[in-house]
């Protein structure tokens, strides 16, 4: 990581021109002492009406699948609805909620929200490794991560199948992301749900100052790490993810997905001004990556908590090199490096070259025909709630998550880790190809069939002009 004397920066494998508008370290410093203070003023009113308990009732009752199976908790969304008329705390988050900003385009919001399923497979893949994965490097945010239990190895993929929901149902029609749709509830929900940590956290730093250094670290939860959020699902989407797949979208699609995400910063109380436009949201992203992207040995195991709990399983049924192939790829080799995930061989870099190829044919093609753009995003949108999350015997959720407290900080819950989990289960013998890997294979053969057909062709029609040149001479 550095800065060169001509004004171009160097972080983490990515260079870029910065200018006066970047926001150094200093700059960003005082959010990390911010916070949301509507919602946690409604989530403290929630919590005296009708404090967080647990019941012997079946979970289906709510929706919600805690671990146990056997547990209830409030839906907070209907909670805040019910009482948004007798108290005036949550009134206040409720009408903030529920005001249309002037700036909402619904026109250009839907737009937004095709953006996502037009370019699904590499948006869901830069989600997993470049935001996920690789926003394990900012070592202040997973100090909050860490000490909820939500990223063990066990849970880790069910955490992301729920963040999924969340994604899906945002973008999964206007009405969604409207007041009162799935993707507004949801968003809600989690806001509510990241008051409900700050509290917690905050509450067992005054018993403990040192099991959060608040000082230090910021507030739990706060308004630079919910920047840094919303950043990693949409213009590090678009200005790194996308891009490192040989996906290139167009600058309307930039705008209109950047849009949506505003939105959706709004709803979850996030600031959200820098999404304005294009270039402000990427001088946002590079600005996060020069003063967040501080890797720790917590950064490392989380990292290799993500790899492990994806391994093998549906449906790609990846397997541990595959996965670190693409982490790799996606968030660069400087930062895989740094957060301890091993460098797999040449041959699972070339099968995710064959991914991307793959990428690339049916983003550009679909995207270049009106009728298979209309048809690829209604096939996706369908076969991606299906496949993550309705079809349980197939691995996906099977449930719809309320997003509770169900990752509780406590004294001696970190997340818990075994030793090089991002490590193959037996480095001697190779792993065995998945589902992905396979498809990505084929791909990468019939890319490599028809360039050598293309050069064979080629190499015949210039001899074809040389002979004929010959005759013409004599």
């Amino acid at each position: 990581m550095k800065s060169s004397d001509d004004g171009w920066a160097r972080h983490w494998g990515v260079k870029f021109k910065w200018t006066p508008e970047h926001l150094t370290p200093q700059d960003l410093k005082p959010l990390i002492h911010t916070y949301d203070t509507v919602a946690t003023e409604a989530m403290k009113r929630l919590d005296e009406i009708s404090p967080s308990s647990y019941t012997r009732e079946s979970s289906k009752q709510d929706g919600d699948a805690p671990p146990t199976g056997k547990k209830t908790r409030r839906d907070l969304y209907e909670l805040l609805e019910k009482n948004a008329v007798t108290d005036q705390k949550i009134k206040a988050l409720w009408d903030e909620i529920n005001t249309i900003p002037d700036w909402v385009d619904w026109a250009q919001i839907e737009r937004g929200q095709k953006v996502f399923y037009r370019y699904a497979g590499p948006a869901l893949t830069a989600l997993t490794f470049q935001s996920l994965l690789g926003g394990m490097g900012s070592g202040r945010t997973v100090e909050t991560l860490d000490r909820t239990g939500g990223f063990s190895v066990d849970v880790v993929r069910r955490r992301l199948l729920e963040t999924t929901q969340h994604t899906l149902n945002i973008t999964r029609d206007l009405d969604s992301i409207k007041p009162g749709g799935d993707g507004f509830r949801d968003s809600v929900r989690v806001r509510l749900l990241h008051a409900s940590v700050r509290r917690r956290i905050m509450q067992m730093a005054e018993t403990d100052p040192s099991y959060y250094d608040v000082a230090a670290l910021g507030v739990p939860i706060n308004d630079l790490d919910c920047i840094g959020t919303i950043n990693t699902f949409s213009a590090t989407v678009i200005f790194v993810g996308l891009p490192r797949q040989g996906i290139f979208p167009r600058a309307q699609e930039t705008t209109d997905y950047l849009a949506l995400w505003r939105y959706v910063a709004y709803l979850m109380g996030t600031p959200h001004a820098w999404l304005t436009t294009p270039e402000s949201a990427l001088r946002m992203t590079e600005s996060l990556l020069a003063a967040e992207i501080r890797p720790t040995a917590a950064s490392a195991r989380l990292a290799g908590n993500i790899v492990a709990g994806l391994r093998g399983t549906p449906p790609t049924y990846a397997s541990g090199a595959f996965l670190r192939a693409q982490t790799h790829w996606l968030v660069g080799r400087e930062l895989a490096d740094a957060l301890a995930v091993p460098r797999p061989g040449p041959g699972y870099f070339a099968l995710v070259a064959g991914q991307c190829l793959l990428f690339m044919f049916a983003s550009y093609v679909n995207r270049s025909v009106g009728f298979l753009d209309e048809r690829n995003i209604k096939l996706a949108r369908k076969a991606l709630y299906k496949m993550l999350l309705h079809d349980k015997s197939k691995g996906a959720l099977g449930y719809t998550t309320k997003f509770n407290f169900k990752y509780t900080p406590s004294f001696d819950r970190p997340s818990t880790a075994g030793s090089n989990l991002a490590q193959p289960p037996n480095s001697a013998a190779p792993e065995k190809l998945g589902k992905v890997e396979r498809t990505a294979l084929i791909t990468l053969l019939m890319f490599a069939t028809l360039v050598g057909a293309a050069a064979w062709y080629l190499i015949k029609a210039v001899r074809w002009l040389a002979s004929c040149s010959s005759l013409s001479v004599v």
